[in-house]
């Protein structure tokens, strides 16, 4: 008997999803188990990869950490060990850079299981309750937030991938220094941006994280419920019958004219260099991430694809109020994080000086100089 372990999160779209799979999976392999345990999503983001692969066969695991697996090899290729024509179609399929995320020094470190970003998302049923129309600009996101009607994800890296997205629309991409993230009016601008809109949201957003932000709305008849300008999307949200309220996705407001990028997710899965089942891992990862899978089973059990098949499949859509076509177009515009060795440390640390000046405990100017000098340490 072969056994698997692996480590996804928290949340039914994260752990039930390979779960499920795992099951289907035992069931055509008689000889294989594969036992599945969850983290929370900050840890998700956080754990050190060669530690997780010091203990688990497969890794459900976020994109910039494929720097680390390049480097230390504590993932397998998947190149070497999975047909050229199955990862071709993969490729093919990617929604926005999700596949070519993991792609790095000539190797495949990971299959794009899953495909999230920013997106905006509302009550329908409050927007008609109260009158409003959806914002289509940065201002009338502004209006609706004086005046009560908006909720946001304002959990420490949340705040820093938001950074990343306003640093963009401002016309100066982050990471493309040698010196500082992004110039110190840029920074200045977009933090300052941040805050207005904080400051205009329950101190509550501050703490909470995408899930939360989506359970808050999706919970509550409370005003501020009606209308999140962007958070990570979770299409269990927007399905019938998965919580009291269903929320509708889709796209971002336009800032001067131009649409806002947010900062690509989602997470892929990947196996472990020092797995001892090597081909049985490979191989259910190969499963997991098909198209046949990820259309059926895999969304089936709350998971949100990585394959751009499921993202345009009709019946997939009608299931989830049109989320994924509804927001394809956000993600495939997303910008792709860096994948350097020290961007996980530059994320850590940056991420609650950022949030410190979004609150209004931190001055912008401090905040942005102690940003730049983490990007530039970051780099060493």
């Amino acid at each position: 008997m072969t056994t698997l372990k692996g480590i996804a999160w928290n949340h039914m779209r994260g752990y039930v999803s390979v779960v499920a799979t795992a099951q289907r999976y035992e069931e055509l392999h008689p000889d294989i188990r594969i036992f599945w345990e969850k983290r929370s999503l900050q840890a998700f983001a956080d754990a050190p990869l060669e530690q997780l692969a010091r203990s688990y066969d497969l890794i459900v695991m976020d994109h910039p950490h494929t720097a680390l697996a390049a480097r230390q090899r504590v993932l397998l290729p998947l190149d070497e060990c999975l047909p050229e024509a199955f990862l071709a179609e993969q490729a093919a399929n990617s929604v926005g850079a999700s596949h070519w995320s993991y792609h790095m020094d000539g190797h495949q470190w990971t299959l794009a299981s899953d495909a999230a970003a920013p997106i905006a998302t509302w009550r329908p049923d409050l927007l008609e309750r109260y009158g409003l129309a959806l914002p289509d600009s940065w201002e009338g996101v502004l209006e609706l937030a004086r005046a009560g009607y908006v909720t946001v994800s304002l959990f420490p890296v949340d705040v820093l991938m938001h950074l990343y997205m306003f640093c963009e629309v401002l016309g100066q991409p982050v990471f493309q220094g040698e010196q500082e993230l992004a110039p110190k009016e840029i920074l200045h601008e977009a933090l300052a941006m941040l805050r207005e809109l904080a400051g205009h949201c329950a101190a509550s957003c501050l703490e909470r994280n995408p899930i939360l932000t989506a359970e808050y709305m999706s919970r509550t008849d409370n005003k501020d419920a009606a209308y999140c300008p962007f958070a990570y999307g979770y299409s269990n949200y927007s399905r019938s019958g998965y919580a009291r309220y269903v929320l509708k996705a889709g796209g971002l407001v336009t800032l001067h004219g131009k649409p806002l990028r947010s900062t690509l997710g989602g997470a892929g899965i990947a196996v472990s260099a020092l797995t001892q089942d090597k081909e049985a891992a490979v191989d259910y990862a190969r499963f997991t991430a098909s198209a046949e899978v990820q259309k059926g089973l895999y969304f089936e059990a709350g998971g949100q694809p990585g394959h751009r098949s499921a993202w345009t499949d009709l019946t997939i859509n009608r299931a989830c109020n049109d989320f994924f076509q509804d927001t394809l177009t956000t993600l495939d515009e997303a910008i792709l994080r860096p994948r350097y060795p020290g961007y996980m440390a530059f994320q850590d640390e940056a991420s609650p000086v950022a949030h410190a000046a979004v609150a209004g405990r931190l001055s912008l100017s401090t905040a942005v100089k102690q940003i730049n000098d983490l990007y530039l340490d970051s780099l060493r």
